[in-house]
């Protein structure tokens, strides 16, 4: 996905849900702070969004342009709609949200998470693919090891979770 795709998803996402705002918590997030982030980390066709409106516009989202949907079927990308509890963050992320807010989106904007609160999220994910993408943050220079250490630590993981995402952290600075 490149940053006009995701333009365009937050464009309809705020059309649908009468939003003011979306926030993207994806691996596409990545668009938000790194408009022309390298093709590796933009390999996902969706991006994870939700509202701080209300719950209830996840479903609007995944019903109207979400998987297999219409819009999915015309331009090859789509919206998963998701709740704000979804990703593990840490302390402060709200604050650290990058705007997109141009004519592509229309009326409204999107928030999308700063690279280090989306690399904690991975982390504590700790799927493959989600190891993956932090690995190649790393790579190409986008994310700092220690910020990241230190914002597990100010997540709500805690005791074998919270060693766990460090070891995962631990384990894919030393492949680099």
């Amino acid at each position: 996905m490149q940053r006009p795709q995701l333009e365009h998803i937050i464009r309809a996402a705020v059309g649908i849900t009468g939003a003011t705002e979306i926030v993207v918590i994806g691996s596409q997030a990545v668009l938000g702070q790194f408009p022309n982030a390298p093709a590796d980390l933009l390999v996902s066709i969706e991006a994870d969004v939700f509202t701080f409106r209300s719950p209830d516009d996840a479903d609007l989202i995944d019903g109207s342009i979400g998987e297999g949907s219409p819009f999915h079927q015309t331009f090859g990308y789509y919206a998963h709609g998701v709740a704000e509890e979804t990703a593990i963050l840490p302390v402060g992320w709200k604050e650290r949200l990058f705007p997109v807010r141009n004519a592509n989106t229309g009326n409204g904007g999107g928030l999308c998470l700063e690279v280090h609160d989306l690399a904690v999220a991975k982390l504590a994910a700790g799927r493959e693919k989600d190891t993956g993408f932090v690995t190649e943050l790393f790579r190409h220079k986008l994310a700092d090891a220690k910020l990241i250490e230190s914002r597990l630590h100010q997540s709500p993981l805690s005791g074998e979770r919270l060693e766990l995402a460090l070891a995962r952290l631990k384990r894919l600075l030393a492949r680099l």
